[in-house]
């Protein structure tokens, strides 16, 4: 194996499927199963998962709700997709930890960073839920801080599509897929990889990150073993 102890990054979006909106049973089913094999190989690995699928603080905020509000709800929903993916993982017999970035001690203990490192010690799967607990601030940036927080070794960025393109791959037929890119390319570029708030925690401290199709099966352990799929943002050596 490449990697030892990886952070990975799951939409909201993405856990509402086919429905557009709330969690899919199937999506939750699919995800599980990659996450389990990964656990079955010694990986140690922490989750952040979005909210999109029940409340984004930005889209809220731009229908006239206060902005800090907004982000609260958002946080909540993380929460909600946090303890739906823990359910599940226990459901396959995987030890699995909630750790919030806000206070929710009847369903989640609270985030502290000694403590998440143990539990990846002790061969428990973490799910960080509330992003950073602050306002204005993405689950991409969550994701980026606590994988730096914990020492992972590189950023897994699940999608819908197979890497990051030069436009919408979706819309536009004569998309480009990028192999590589490096970190400043993404933010001169603006590249919807992560907000420029993660990619530039991640160039300051050289974490790569993978973006990749979360649908693929077996793709989470392609990237842990090795094997080039999708897109990888690093720094290019000269």
């Amino acid at each position: 194996m490449k990697y030892k102890r990886i952070l990975l990054k799951l939409s909201g979006e993405a856990l509402a499927g086919k429905k557009g909106y709330g969690i899919d049973n199937e999506v939750l089913d699919i995800f599980a199963n990659e996450i389990k094999a990964l656990y079955n190989m010694g990986i140690e690995m922490a989750i952040v998962i979005g909210g999109g699928n029940i409340h984004r603080g930005v889209a809220g905020s731009s229908r006239g709700m206060d902005r800090t509000t907004s982000d609260h709800m958002g946080m909540l929903a993380t929460i909600i997709n946090s303890l739906a993916l823990q359910d599940k993982l226990e459901q396959l017999n995987i030890n699995t930890r909630v750790l919030s970035a806000i206070q929710v001690s009847r369903i989640a203990e609270l985030y502290i960073r000694r403590r998440a490192i143990r539990h990846l010690e002790k061969r428990r799967i973490i799910i960080f839920a509330a992003g950073t607990g602050n306002p204005y601030f993405s689950t991409d940036t969550a994701a980026a801080l606590r994988a730096n927080e914990i020492d992972a070794e590189i950023i897994l960025k699940a999608t819908k599509v197979d890497g990051v393109y030069d436009k919408d791959p979706m819309i536009h037929s004569d998309a480009v897929k990028f192999d590589e890119l490096d970190y400043i390319d993404v933010l001169n570029k603006n590249l919807k990889v992560m907000d420029s708030t993660a990619i530039s925690l991640c160039m300051d401290t050289l974490l790569d990150i993978v973006v990749f199709d979360a649908f693929g099966k077996g793709n989470m352990q392609k990237v842990v073993m090795g094997e080039k799929i999708g897109t990888l943002v690093t720094k290019k050596k000269k």
